[in-house]
């Protein structure tokens, strides 16, 4: 995978992905949610996740929230946080949140207070994007991200038919954003969406991308080869990329 920087002649290359593939999406589900409870069981103190919304996700949001993945887990050191979301009130049905509170977050005795969506109440997409920036800042402890100490110790995310992640969709002016923790996406899409850019996403110990079905064959094709008009392919980080795909996802 690769990124985009201004002022470079080249894309930054970050390390080759490490892809591991399921027979299907069930078997996908498990396995994400084994790997994410196992970096959680490890973590010494607290543990930052960021979630993606999704079929795919809810269900292995679904299976954390079961907790039987063969490791304890102690969901008192866990912050949750949001890649991306539509704005939209909290309790409506295409709600990130209201759909990982309801898989998971309900189930499981994580401290409200570590529970951090962004607030779409807001009045304005922009404003409910500059609350989750202070709400980032504040988490971290800094304005300014240290490229040794990654925001999120995991980070989910989907992969779109058109290659946008989070809700960084082609041809939009997030994708250029450097400064910026959080943005406002207006157009893209019928609804507005408030996206993490760049910066606070490969602020990530790890990125996984859960892919799954046969629709997601071909982009998932190009992302590997390193199409930069795909803003998936443009992630770099000094973590690690996971790719979970079942086999209909997988390129020939």
């Amino acid at each position: 995978m690769a990124s985009f920087r201004a002022g470079r002649a080249r894309p930054l290359m970050t390390p080759a992905p490490v892809i591991a593939i399921a027979g299907d999406a069930e078997a996908l589900a498990g396995q994400v949610a084994r790997f994410v409870a196992a970096r959680m069981s490890n973590a010494p103190d607290r543990f930052s996740l960021s979630l993606s919304g999704g079929t795919t996700p809810k269900r292995i949001y679904e299976l954390l929230g079961a907790g039987d993945l063969g490791v304890p887990l102690d969901w008192r050191k866990v912050h949750l946080f949001w890649g991306d979301e539509r704005f939209v009130p909290m309790d409506h049905q295409d709600s990130n949140y209201r759909m990982a509170r309801e898989a998971f977050i309900d189930q499981v005795p994580v401290p409200f207070s570590q529970v951090h969506p962004i607030l779409t109440g807001a009045r304005t997409p922009e404003i409910a994007a500059a609350l989750y920036e202070e709400t980032l800042q504040s988490f971290y402890g800094s304005k300014i991200l240290d490229p040794e100490r990654p925001l999120f110790d995991v980070t989910l995310l989907g992969l779109g038919e058109d290659g946008h992640t989070a809700s960084l969709f082609p041809g939009t002016k997030a994708l250029d954003e450097r400064n910026a923790w959080v943005t406002a996406i207006i157009g893209a899409k019928p609804e507005p969406r408030i996206s993490l850019t760049y910066p606070a996403l490969e602020s990530s110990g790890m990125i996984l991308f859960i892919v799954s079905g046969a629709k997601k064959r071909d982009i998932l094709a190009r992302v590997l080869a390193n199409d930069l008009t795909l803003p998936a392919a443009r992630l770099a980080t000094r973590g690690t990329i996971h790719i979970f795909a079942d086999r209909a996802a997988l390129p020939d």
